[in-house]
């Protein structure tokens, strides 16, 4: 039968960076996986300061994965969510006027690149290849053996702090994602995240969601398994086998009818209205007919 892994299972002797954070502690955020292999490689690339690249479909828990990580190794986490609006400012920070002993003076906000660089944290960049492909060779020094960065809002160079650590997420093939750069793929190790299924999932639930009826959380988990086969013959979108959706279906069962949940968290999500009936109908056979 399938085993539900978490970074408490791994036992990695490290002898760089983080190996006191690592031992010391669980994570605030447990992380399920059927793979122990993916939690292995993934701590062991960020413990060791390798930039980590999560691939994965849309919902596949690739942020809760980053954050686990984070968890596990005790690094507060800075976040990036990339989209074709992505600049310089956003990245690194921009000046405002502000007022000191009555006088306008011009102040420099730090953005989460050069917080997360000085400071020692996680930087997590989601959707990775969202962003315009001209917005991100700024990073090229900050993911390179220098760890450095030139700020031009400051004309200053900044080191990173040896905590420094870097995850990025791609959804490949997604609307509105073009093919990473080769230059800057090559800056990180690839983890493959698929969706967690079978028992991960069934823990996944029952720890991070308000429902606590162990027969409905097993439908639910082989719900999300007919969901992902869908997803694989192309007859709904990704955002149908989300597993967020699936934690947001599982909160509103535990107060509502399970099949209304799913209306409301899984399906209604979908612009497709034959995709909308099929996941109602591959609910109903585990949750009976909608009746209001």
């Amino acid at each position: 039968m399938e085993r539900a892994w978490t970074f408490d299972d791994m036992d990695i002797a490290l002898e760089h960076g983080l190996v006191q954070a690592y031992r010391a502690g669980n994570a605030e955020d447990t992380y399920y996986s059927a793979d122990p292999a993916l939690l292995e490689d993934a701590l062991t690339a960020v413990a060791l300061g390798k930039n980590l690249l999560l691939r994965g479909p849309t919902g596949s828990g690739k942020t809760r994965l980053a954050e686990s990580l984070a968890a596990r190794l005790r690094l507060p986490m800075e976040s990036i969510n990339c989209s074709v609006d992505l600049d310089a400012e956003a990245l690194l920070g921009f000046k405002t006027l502000a007022v000191e002993d009555e006088q306008s003076v011009i102040r420099y906000v730090e953005g989460p690149v050069v917080r997360a660089m000085r400071r020692g944290h996680l930087l997590y960049i989601d959707e990775i290849n969202m962003a315009r492909p001209e917005a991100l060779p700024i990073l090229n020094g900050v993911l390179d053996y220098r760890r450095q960065l030139s700020n031009p809002f400051t004309a200053e160079t900044i080191t990173a702090h040896h905590q420094f650590r870097v995850i990025a997420a791609i959804n490949e093939g997604y609307v509105g994602t073009a093919p990473m750069n080769e230059a800057l793929k090559n800056r990180f190790v690839v983890v493959d995240v698929p969706y967690i299924q079978g028992a991960s999932l069934a823990a996944l639930i029952e720890r991070q969601s308000e429902l606590r009826d162990t027969d409905q959380i097993r439908l639910f988990t082989d719900l999300s398994g007919d969901l992902v086969a869908a997803v694989r013959t192309g007859e709904v979108s990704e955002e149908a086998a989300s597993i967020r959706a699936l934690l947001d279906a599982c909160d509103l069962a535990a107060h509502i009818p399970p099949l209304r949940a799913v209306r409301r968290a899984i399906a209604a999500k979908l612009d497709d209205e034959r995709e909308q009936d099929l996941v109602m109908q591959l609910a109903a056979g585990y949750f009976g007919v909608d009746r209001g």
